[in-house]
């Protein structure tokens, strides 16, 4: 199919094909996206290969899970707005289905089941794993080097340790960086300054407050409205990859609603990790323990709803957008903030998690593996081998 002729495709057959490509959509977002550009691309031509890395460029800066949104914009191209909308639903569609499934197993079998506890016991340190090696690969293409994005990465992560609001730090960080970038080094210097006391201040005049809130929430079923605001939160946010939505997520899930334990929120990173379907795919988890079946729809939605919105109504927009140098420098600081929150989410789940020898040793050999193996199954090798030496080693 060549862009000339693309509008013309039957809509129902284009459901089918991205159904198809959901299917085989393991191995993470890399796999996803050089399956997409072998088949689309390369093979059928539905656009150039410069194109298709312009078009990568922008998903790749702005949020969202980029395989999910290229199959949304191949969508557009073929059938217009509702050709988008159905291509970017049947892509998502087999992994959200198998998550619903396992956390329904996982809910009433897994909890209650010796084998299925030493299991994902075991997965629970190589998933820990995966979010130090994601640290230091989002890390090593956003921090680039760069002393300016080195402290806004530090500083992030200490305001996220001390509990401070993750929106005012990305804020603070994205406006410090544009600043830097254009040569005020000393606006940068007393904006950051100003930024870290101003996070500082709405910390300590809303603790109380945050902690009353949590209290309440905690261990309580969620509204489905509540649980779409905090996917839509997290969609918003996802900026350089799925394992960037992770800090907000189990801020929400784990730190303030309290309706999961960081165990759990693990156990459902360790599932999204060997399903077909971007790694986004465990909000449908969270929100399943937050609100049943009704609350993972909502969920899941709130999170995959800026990606189907800024391609389908916004995306040339956008493209302009990204290639103002101002913009792309306030997204170089949003995105180095987003790493020290990764850090410091890092940090708080090997604390809580990683504990005892074996887990140390399950820990240290998932880290070597990952950065060892470069192949499409890496992850999914490392979550299947974790659970099997949880399953020889915890029962």
């Amino acid at each position: 199919m060549t862009p000339a002729v693309a509008g013309q495709a039957s809509l129902p057959k284009l459901f089918l094909r991205f159904l198809r490509l959901g299917l085989l959509a393991w191995g993470g977002p890399v796999a996803q996206i050089a399956m997409l550009r072998q088949e689309l691309v390369d093979e059928e031509h539905w656009v150039t290969p410069e194109r298709f890395n312009r078009v990568l460029a922008v998903y790749q800066v702005l949020p969202g899970p980029e395989a999910t949104e290229l199959c949304v914009y191949f969508g557009m191209l073929a059938g217009g707005r509702l050709g988008g909308m159905l291509a970017g639903l049947a892509f998502m569609l087999p992994g959200f289905v198998l998550m619903l499934a396992l956390s329904w197993v996982y809910m009433h079998v897994g909890i209650t089941s010796p084998t299925f506890a030493a299991v994902f016991r075991g997965c629970q340190p190589a998933v820990a794993a995966l979010i130090v090696r994601a640290v230091h690969r989002i890390g090593g293409h956003a921090l680039h080097g760069n002393r300016w994005l080195w402290a806004i990465a530090l500083g992030a992560a200490t305001a996220q340790l001390l509990g401070a609001n993750f929106l005012l730090t990305l804020l603070v960080a994205g406006v410090v960086y544009a600043l830097a970038k254009r040569g005020h080094t000393w606006a940068a210097v007393m904006g950051g300054l100003a930024g870290l006391g101003l996070v500082l201040f709405v910390l300590d005049a809303s603790m109380g407050v945050t902690a009353a809130a949590g209290q309440a929430a905690a261990g309580g079923a969620q509204s489905p409205l509540a649980l779409f605001v905090s996917g839509l939160r997290a969609g918003l946010l996802t900026f350089g990859g799925a394992y960037t939505a992770i800090p907000f997520i189990r801020h929400d899930a784990v730190e303030v609603g309290g309706w999961m334990t960081n165990p759990q929120f693990l156990d459902g990173l360790a599932l999204s990790g060997i399903l077909p379907a971007p790694l986004i795919i465990f909000s449908t988890f969270v929100g399943y323990l937050g609100g049943g079946a009704v609350g993972a729809v909502t969920m899941t939605i709130g999170v995959f709803l800026p990606a189907f919105a800024m391609t389908l109504i916004g995306h040339a927009y956008m493209e302009r957008l990204v290639e103002n140098q101002a913009t792309h420098a306030f997204l170089d600081g949003v995105t180095a903030g987003v790493v020290g929150l990764i850090g410091a989410t890092a940090l708080g789940i090997l604390n809580d998690t990683v504990t005892g020898l074996t887990a140390w040793v399950i820990f240290a050999l998932a880290l070597l593996a990952l950065f060892q193996m470069k192949a499409r199954w890496a992850v999914a090798v490392v979550v299947v081998g974790a659970g099997v030496l949880g399953w020889l080693l915890y029962r």
